[in-house]
């Protein structure tokens, strides 16, 4: 089956609550909860969209952002980089590493939703 969004989170509460909203504007959503596992289900599963926390075990995010793009297969995956308030430096590594999106935490799941849906469009193009 193949998968819309793979979302990787640590934080269980966080990991449902993305879960749950993404499912609800109709997306199917895999899981992962650290960076290794994000690099062996990206390749697995092939999603349009990956949605990926910076603080995770294992593997950051940002070291996961930085081996997608260094890999022909996945340089142009749409990736939405989450992170916690108030990281200006987050923000401009993330750039620099090529996130497509950034969303800080904590978000409102409409602004989840519309990076998520901005992101599936620029896939689709």
């Amino acid at each position: 089956m193949s998968i819309d969004i793979l979302v990787v989170e640590d934080e269980p509460s966080i990991l449902d609550s993305l879960d749950f909203i993404l499912n609800r504007a109709g997306w199917n959503i895999k899981a992962v909860t650290d960076g290794e596992a994000a690099i062996q289900a990206v390749a697995e599963h092939r999603p349009k969209v990956l949605v990926l926390d910076v603080m995770l075990p294992k593997k950051s995010g940002f070291e996961v952002l930085k081996h997608l793009r260094s890999q022909a297969q996945t340089r142009d995956l749409p990736i939405l980089l989450l992170t916690a308030k108030g990281q200006q430096q987050d923000r401009k590594t993330a750039e620099e590493l090529g996130a497509s999106g950034f969303v800080t935490k904590p978000y409102s799941n409409s602004e989840v939703v519309d990076a998520v849906r901005q992101l599936m469009e620029q896939a689709a193009a």
